[in-house]
Formats: C-alpha cells, structure tokens, sequence
C-alpha cells in the first residue's frame, strides 16, 4: 500500500484542490477534499458540467491543480516534470473511456499489446501479456478479431484489458457503460468488480445514478465540489 509524505496510505490524495481557467476565471473545482485508499471501489457522479471530468484529469494526472495538492500512489503531480508524470500514468494507472479508442484495423490482441508500448516492455512479451490480459477478461476467443468484428461490450472488454494488461494499481474509468446497452453494461460492471476483488483499485466517473448505486463507495460533485460521500470501505 502506497504512503504519502506524512505516511497516510492512500493512492489517491485531493487537498484543498481547485482548478480554474481563463480570466475571469472559471472555477471547475473549488476546495476540493478526497482520499481513496488503496483497493477501494469508488464512483464519482454528478451531472454534466459538476468538474467529474477535471476531477479525472487531475486523478489521471492529466492535469495539475491551481490551488491545493493532489498526490496519486504518493506522488506530488504539482511538482514533478511532464516525463515523470508520463512515467507515473505508464505504469501507475490505466484509463478506461467511453469510447473505446481501439484502432480500426488492428487485432485486438495488438490494441492490447500498444498499451505496453510505453512501459518499456519487450516486444516478445507485450503480446503474450496481452493474451493474457484478453483471456482474464474472457475474450480469449477473439484474439484475432478487429473491432469492427466485436459488439459493443466486447470492445470494451478490450479496452478494459488494454487498460490493465501492465498491471497499474490505478485504473480509472470514464462512463464505462456510456455506449452500452443493459446486459453489455452488466457484463463490464461485473468485469470491473471482478479486476477490484483481484486488487486493482478502480475510480469510475459517471452521470449514471443507477451505476453509481452498484458501486461500494460513491462520491457526489455538483458544481466543482464534493457534495456527499458515502464513506470509504471498511
């Protein structure tokens, strides 16, 4: 388990964070306080334009805070250089989109494989660990198969398998089920309940009530702040 610089173990840390843009600024976040420990299963929703996602890009380490700290696995995002926060998200977290983003045209065994790319990995073992990481979400069988081969979950699936093929104790996922019908969904809720049990810590970003209500933990943002939260798991 991570420990920050006071020693708390957390793999998400929020103090005081704002986040602002443009003159007059806009104030995306304000204030903003938030732990998540490590192995927890945690939803953040709120409606459209409510900061969820500056909060990812923040957690992401997409972004950086204009006021307070945020620490991610221990590691102050204010204060280190565009490559290391490059090297955390390459090998700390994995990120899950609405969207999919696979390349048309390519295998999905090599969609997976690309995810290592930056990790320094081996040619010879980014594929064998993308077998892996396909057959762990039960697309074994569709190694071979484009995207435009796959329904809808299964693209997910490969993208939940390329987020995690590296291993990352973080994985964040933005409206996973956006694009999904209800039994599809089903089966990446599922899946992502099964990657938590195994470890990973997962931090779903939604609008979806109905998700959020599945989840252990759900953090509520409505105009840039945190408005209730059900309390981290025991």
């Amino acid at each position: 388990m991570t420990r920050d610089h006071v020693g708390a173990t957390h793999i998400v840390r929020l103090d005081g964070v704002g986040r602002s843009y443009g003159s007059p600024p806009v104030h995306a976040l304000s204030e903003v306080e938030l732990t998540i420990d490590d192995g927890e299963f945690v939803a953040i929703v709120g409606p459209s334009g409510s900061g969820k996602s500056t909060m990812l890009n923040l957690i992401g380490t997409l972004d950086r805070p204009s006021t307070g700290s945020a620490f991610i696995d221990g590691e102050d995002v204010g204060r280190l250089s565009d490559a290391r926060l490059s090297a955390l998200r390459a090998h700390r977290i994995g990120f899950v989109f609405q969207q999919f983003h696979l390349a048309e045209g390519t295998s999905a065994v090599d969609n997976v494989a690309d995810g290592l790319v930056y990790t320094g990995v081996p040619r010879t073992d980014r594929r064998r660990r993308a077998i892996a990481a396909l057959t762990r979400v039960g697309l074994g069988h569709r190694l071979d198969h484009k995207p435009n081969q796959l329904s809808g979950g299964e693209r997910q699936r490969v993208a939940i398998a390329r987020a995690v093929v590296g291993e990352p104790p973080l994985l964040l996922a933005d409206e996973p089920t956006g694009n999904l019908d209800s039994a599809s969904g089903a089966t990446v809720v599922a899946l992502l309940h099964e990657l938590n049990a195994s470890g990973t810590t997962i931090v779903v970003i939604t609008h979806d009530v109905e998700l959020a209500a599945q989840l252990p933990r759900r953090v509520a943002i409505r105009d840039g702040r945190v408005v209730s939260d059900s309390g981290r798991a025991a």
